[in-house]
């Protein structure tokens, strides 16, 4: 069987450096078609934003507003370090699902100087971090308002029992401002600063009514921390015993002249009653046709009287006189034609 002819020696040379070619052109070619066939890369989470350190009465929180991302929960993770160290620590909020985060107990230092930061993670990723700081909380902490246990009033002052709005710790100045006024309109306030848990507030009028206000002043490093003012409360003091022992009196010679008074009216009435009888009820007179029948007993008005007896109940009285005047009549003599014409003449005067 006869054998191939060999190639000469540059084709073959030049068939190589095709291959090699194509070779490198496929190892061109297959990243370039993963990233196009494969996913695109994931959108970064945003940081945290509104990151800031709340303080009340030297007790602190880290707050942030939670991250827009559609899907599964994000978590968060807060770390701190001190002014002293650069080193970050983890703050016990290590992947928590919404905010605040508390300091813990070793972190709630007066005086440390605390740098804080958060971010926020989803599955692998993981946002940039969110700084905050620095942070001192005899300086930047908010000091509530001083509690008032109880007001004792005494006739010129107010004695105040308070206590602070935290802990104090142990050699620490504490200082209570208390501004106090009449409560008039035109009062003006005046001004006391004390540091113990007994103020008294000294001077006042008795029996008068005073409002007051305080707040808790501590003296820092930094200077004095001030804080919040109270709302006006009000309380008056006492009475005195000789202002009441002279109440007393006044009421007792009120007491006295009131029944001199009531007595000297009982005797006026009891001495002028008869005239107090007389202007109160208006005197009773005879009416007109029992007169016309005193005159001339002979007119038929006895008819009349008893139906009129019903109607008016002083017709049974008039009438049993008139029997009474006819029956002591009877007895008499007649009169002569004088006395009649007498009687005729004279007016019957009113009873």
């Amino acid at each position: 069987m006869p054998g191939r002819a060999p190639l000469p020696a540059r084709p073959r040379r030049f068939l190589r450096i095709q291959i090699i070619l194509l070779v490198l052109l496929l190892l061109l070619l297959l990243p370039g078609s993963a990233r196009t066939v494969g996913t695109e890369p994931p959108v970064p989470l945003p940081a945290p934003k509104d990151v800031q350190i709340h303080s009340y009465n030297f007790q602190s929180l880290l707050s942030w507003s939670p991250v827009p991302v559609a899907g599964p929960p994000v978590l968060y993770t807060v770390q701190y370090r001190t002014g002293a160290y650069s080193e970050w620590h983890e703050l016990n909020c290590t992947r928590i699902p919404l905010p605040p985060c508390p300091f813990p107990g070793h972190l709630q230092k007066r005086r440390w100087t605390l740098f804080l930061r958060v971010r926020a993670e989803l599955g692998a990723l993981s946002s940039p971090w969110a700084h905050v700081g620095p942070f001192v909380a005899e300086r930047d902490t908010t000091l509530s308002p001083p509690r008032v246990g109880s007001v004792s009033a005494n006739p010129d002052s107010l004695l105040l029992s308070v206590t602070p709005p935290f802990t104090p710790e142990p050699g620490e100045r504490i200082h209570y401002r208390v501004s106090y006024w009449e409560n008039t309109t035109s009062a003006t306030a005046k001004e006391l600063r004390e540091h113990k848990a007994l103020i008294q507030l000294g001077h006042l009028k008795e029996a008068t009514l005073y409002c007051f206000s305080l707040r808790v002043e501590v003296q820092t490093d930094f200077g004095e921390l001030l804080g919040q003012l109270s709302a006006p409360e009000c309380h008056s003091t006492a009475t005195s015993e000789a202002t009441r022992a002279g109440y007393i009196a006044l009421l007792c010679l009120l007491g006295l002249l009131l029944a001199n008074l009531g007595t000297a009216v009982a005797l006026l009435l009891w001495r002028h009653h008869s005239r107090i009888k007389h202007w109160a009820e208006p005197p009773l007179r005879v009416p007109l046709h029992v007169a016309e029948f005193l005159r001339d007993p002979a007119m038929p008005v006895l008819e009349e009287l008893d139906n009129s007896t019903e109607e008016d109940p002083q017709a049974v009285v008039l009438e049993e006189e008139i029997q009474g005047w006819g029956s002591s009549s009877e007895g008499d003599d007649a009169p002569s034609a004088n006395t009649s014409r007498d009687k005729e003449s004279t007016e019957v005067p009113p009873l």
